[in-house]
């Protein structure tokens, strides 16, 4: 491939990784990972609520890492309340997972960095043998993909595995009970997701450049050690 069109599609990789950056920086403190609905079920089984009336309980929430937000509904109108998850939620919250979410992001950024760095310089620079070469781009944009993959892994199994909608809004909650009624990934989560395709696309991008994977075999050695088994 001719060096010029090199250039280009290394310019582009760079400029989404660090594109990718910016958004998985912008998601950390985000509160758009989760939305969703609660039931108040207290409320509803004091007044037997069906159909129409059961929509007086169902209140929102949204929150992220670090904040969210729910609306509160016991039949008496919508009452709103703003919470942060350090230090209030961590003695009901699985601390370990969340702080393994946060770090990761944390390293994704990094990362992403780092490999829009690298890219930009085998762009306009002279790359080197060992990691600012094709092996290092490969390295930097494998680690990224992981974390991002981590990330949705580990923040998927705290909200739908350890019930962290049910957790936050019951807290401090001792007369009333809720129960989650509806929850969805919101854009931050997407992000994440978004950003580890970009990395992944960025592997393809130099594939494409005409650099083979790491560790893989060349035609000729594979011609040559033939030759030599055949010779014996």
């Amino acid at each position: 491939m001719p060096a010029q069109q090199k250039k280009l599609i290394f310019c582009a990789a760079g400029v989404l990784s660090f594109a990718c950056a910016l958004g998985t920086a912008a998601a950390l403190g985000s509160q758009l990972w989760v939305r969703g609905t609660i039931l108040c079920t207290t409320g509803a089984l004091l007044v037997n609520a069906t159909g129409p009336e059961l929509h007086k309980f169902i209140g929102d929430i949204q929150y992220g890492l670090f904040s969210g937000q729910r609306v509160r509904q016991c039949g008496l109108g919508g009452r709103p309340l703003q919470f942060s998850v350090f230090p209030d939620l961590l003695k009901v919250i699985p601390a370990s997972i969340h702080v393994s979410v946060i770090l990761f992001c944390a390293v994704l950024i990094v990362f992403a960095l780092v490999g829009a760095g690298f890219f930009m310089l085998n762009a306009f620079g002279s790359p080197y043998e060992t990691l600012h070469g094709p092996a290092g781009l490969y390295l930097w944009s494998f680690i990224a993909c992981s974390c991002g993959c981590l990330i949705m892994i580990l923040f998927s199994s705290e909200v739908k595995i350890h019930h962290l909608s049910e957790k936050i809004a019951n807290f401090k909650e001792g007369t009333f009970t809720f129960k989650t009624h509806s929850e969805q990934f919101a854009n931050s989560f997407w992000t994440i997701l978004v950003c580890s395709l970009v990395h992944f696309l960025n592997a393809l991008l130099i594939r494409v450049a005409g650099f083979e994977f790491p560790f893989s075999k060349s035609k000729d050695s594979g011609t040559i050690t033939g030759a030599v088994d055949l010779m014996y």
